[in-house]
């Protein structure tokens, strides 16, 4: 072979192992981009979840801040209603012929009071002697044994309790039968 044909071919040679070099370097490099590509899309996917949870959490805190977001004021306005429940139930028939007008007028504020509670979602928890207790919306005051019931029987009222919406905000107080089983 000449000489000539020797350095064409070592040229040849030459060009070629630049061009899969640089094939492979180009190769390292697309790879390298699509696994950034991979993450970046993967981070993206994982802030997309994260904005749609806040989201949705500060709605859940919306409605639940509309909803429950009078709790305090309900619950500060529960010892009026007792109040009011306490002088009408202390008034005898003698006192409401002569203070007709002050008995009418208790009533109305009574049921305006409660008309206001009840728009805004607070309604009154009012068990009956003889219903069984519910630790979930009773508060036992005493227990005492009683004939004629069961133990666990409602045996006296002495405040109402209150819910507002689903949730309770305070219980209503009684007396509970301890009879024993027989």
């Amino acid at each position: 072979m000449s000489d000539m044909k020797k350095d064409e071919i070592a040229e040849d040679q030459a060009l070629i192992g630049d061009e899969g070099l640089e094939i492979d370097v180009m190769a390292g490099e697309l790879e390298a981009l699509r696994a950034e590509r991979d993450e970046m899309r993967d981070r993206f996917m994982r802030a997309l979840a994260d904005a749609e949870n806040i989201r949705k959490r500060g709605e859940r805190d919306r409605r639940e801040a509309e909803q429950y977001g009078g709790s305090k004021l309900a619950r500060d306005l529960l010892p009026v209603y007792d109040n009011l429940k306490r002088a009408l139930d202390a008034a005898s028939e003698e006192s409401r012929v002569a203070a007709k007008g002050l008995i009418e007028g208790v009533e109305l504020t009574m049921r305006e009071l409660i008309s206001v509670l009840g728009k805004h979602g607070v309604q009154p928890v009012v068990p009956a002697v003889g219903e069984s207790f519910d630790p979930q919306l009773h508060q036992a005051m005493f227990e005492a044994p009683v004939p004629g019931t069961k133990a666990g029987d409602i045996i006296q009222v002495m405040t109402e309790g209150f819910m507002l919406h689903e949730r309770l905000l305070r219980p209503a107080q009684v007396g509970v039968s301890s009879m024993p089983k027989s």
